[in-house]
């Protein structure tokens, strides 16, 4: 679960600091007040992208820190994911937004968004102001079937995604033979060439580097050969054998001479040694100007061949031998087809019958899946609701099998159930949504659900249907929930205000978690608007009463 949320400079937040608790949290507030910032605060921190423009006037960076408590049947995913929570199973979360980038960090380990949204999926899923709208679209509700099935559906899915990819790759290949005779004829002729010029080139490893060095030497022959003549001449030596004589004729006189005596006698061994291999060398150095010749002319054979076929002797070797590949399919091309077009139709059989279980495996859940959804709609107050699912096979295959699926309703006995967008309003989806997450939360094990605003276009009686199913959800997962119905926050366990005020020029908003009387003075405002007077506030005390009896009331049965 979610334990704490910390946000650093973040659009009109200065400073906020959060606990969250177990069950139903709620988030109330003015309008304005920055609601939506906590929520687009925790998705920045998840990998959202965001502007630069939402770092707070004049901060130099924005800030958002997530701290979860991650329970042992967690622990072998994000293993997996080579993420490992300390030993008191805490996983923390951060990002950092600076004006020109943004780093995300895990336990202080710098990740890609990739991995970032592969880990926070694990632990937390957000259901957004407008996610209702997403209904209107078919393709979404075959992924919610799929994700209520992913125990079942997933292994097929995977098999059939790789079925697909093979299954395009022959059908290009078989594309690519259905060219002419003579395109293939020319296309032989030139591979013919260059598998033939590559192996006459006989390209070595290390042969380039090798040569180079030598290439380097011959070319500066002359300078070499001058230097040296001029070293050697100036290893002479006659003055330093005059200097051992002299001194030599003194030494018996004090011992303190004796070791300069060693020394020179040391030096002109050493130079004598030195003289004697700058002789060799001089008499040994060949810098013929045919082999420099012979050396350039290799060099530029082998610079030609990396330019057309690869930068190094390993990647000319791949290459040639993927040109005499493709030249052994040209040669043999008849038998080649043949092959790819047996191996095509195996692969279309064996995607045909993955695509057809699969669709088996969906209809299957669909049947249960609708029906908990009508269950759901008809404890938030649809009544005589109707809710299907339809299928129909597409004429292709995709890397996600054959279906195309949709949701249908009728929420008037009587009536032919239709397309969600032809029949239910703003507010019905919402609810429909809120059905739907209901029933994936009981079948999934992500620990923590954010609801922005799911209240919109409900009241009175409906509302109150909404805060019952809230209060559902919240008895398996953690519910962090943004509204601005008294219904739903008289059932908050844990009740946040979020405020806005200005001062010194500039303006904020503030979180702070509410006290048991506070939470009924915001229940009242929430009931009242601004004027709250004492009758406002007793209703607000026996919402809250009444609140407390549903939960108990919704609560399971101790054993």
């Amino acid at each position: 679960m979610l334990l704490e949320l910390h946000v650093r400079n973040l659009a009109l937040i200065e400073q906020a600091d959060v606990e969250f608790g177990d069950g139903l949290n709620i988030l109330t507030g003015e309008t304005g007040a920055g609601k939506s910032i906590i929520i687009g605060s925790v998705n920045l921190a998840l990998g959202q992208k965001a502007a630069r423009e939402s770092i707070r006037s004049g901060a130099e960076y924005a800030w958002v820190e997530l701290v979860f408590s991650v329970e042992e049947d967690k622990r072998p995913a994000l293993e997996a994911l080579d993420v490992h929570p300390d030993e008191d199973g805490l996983l923390i979360i951060s990002r950092k937004l600076l004006p020109s980038r943004s780093i995300s960090k895990i336990n202080d380990e710098t990740v890609t968004a990739g991995k970032l949204k592969q880990v926070t999926g694990l632990l937390i899923d957000i259901h957004g102001q407008h996610e209702h709208q997403s209904l209107l679209h078919a393709a979404k509700h075959l992924e919610i079937l799929d994700t209520y099935a992913r125990r079942q559906a997933m292994p097929v899915k995977q098999e059939v995604a790789r079925a697909y990819g093979r299954y395009q790759e022959l059908a290009a290949r078989l594309e690519e033979l259905s060219g002419d005779g003579e395109s293939r004829r020319r296309e032989a002729d030139f591979l013919r060439y260059e598998v033939d010029e590559i192996e006459r080139a006989d390209i070595r490893e290390g042969e380039e580097e090798r040569l180079t060095e030598q290439y380097r030497r011959f070319s500066n022959g002359r300078k070499i050969l001058e230097c040296l003549s001029a070293a050697y001449e100036a290893v002479q030596t006659e003055g330093l054998g005059q200097a051992i004589h002299q001194l030599g004729q003194v030494a018996g006189y004090d011992e303190a001479l004796k070791p300069i005596q060693d020394q020179l006698y040391d030096a002109e061994s050493i130079l004598s040694d030195a003289r004697h291999a700058i002789g060799s060398y001089m008499e040994e150095a060949d810098f013929d100007e045919s082999e420099l010749a012979s050396i350039e002319e290799r060099l530029d054979q082998i610079h030609g061949l990396q330019a057309k076929y690869g930068a190094t002797a390993a990647m000319i070797q791949k290459s040639l031998e993927e040109k005499k590949q493709r030249l052994d399919e040209l040669e043999h091309f008849d038998e080649y087809k043949r092959q790819t077009q047996q191996e095509y139709q195996q692969v279309t059989e064996e995607l045909e019958r993955l695509c057809g279980q699969l669709s088996g495996i969906r209809r299957q859940a669909a049947e249960s899946l609708t029906k908990r959804i009508r269950e759901g709609l008809s404890d938030l107050n649809f009544l005589d609701v109707q809710f299907t699912m339809e299928f129909e096979r597409l004429d292709h295959y995709t890397a996600g099998g054959f279906d195309s699926a949709e949701f249908k309703i009728s929420t008037n006995p009587g009536e032919p159930a239709r397309a969600l967008g032809q029949v239910a309003s703003g507010g019905e989806l919402s609810r429909i949504m809120l059905a739907i997450k209901t029933v994936l939360a009981d079948s999934d094990d992500i620990p923590t659900l954010i609801f922005d605003e799911i209240d919109t276009g409900i009241s009175g009686r409906t509302a109150q249907k909404v805060s019952e199913k809230l209060v559902i959800i919240s008895r398996s997962h953690q519910v962090i929930c943004i509204t601005h119905l008294p219904q739903i926050a008289a059932m908050a366990d844990c009740h946040f205000e979020i405020a806005k005020s200005s001062g010194d020029g500039s303006t904020k908003t503030k979180i702070h978690q509410l006290k048991q009387d506070e939470m009924v003075e915001e229940l009242a405002r929430l009931l009242g608007g601004a004027a709250i007077t004492d009758a406002v506030l007793q209703n607000a005390r026996e919402m809250k009463k009444l609140a407390e009896k549903t939960k108990l009331a919704e609560a399971p049965c101790a054993e």
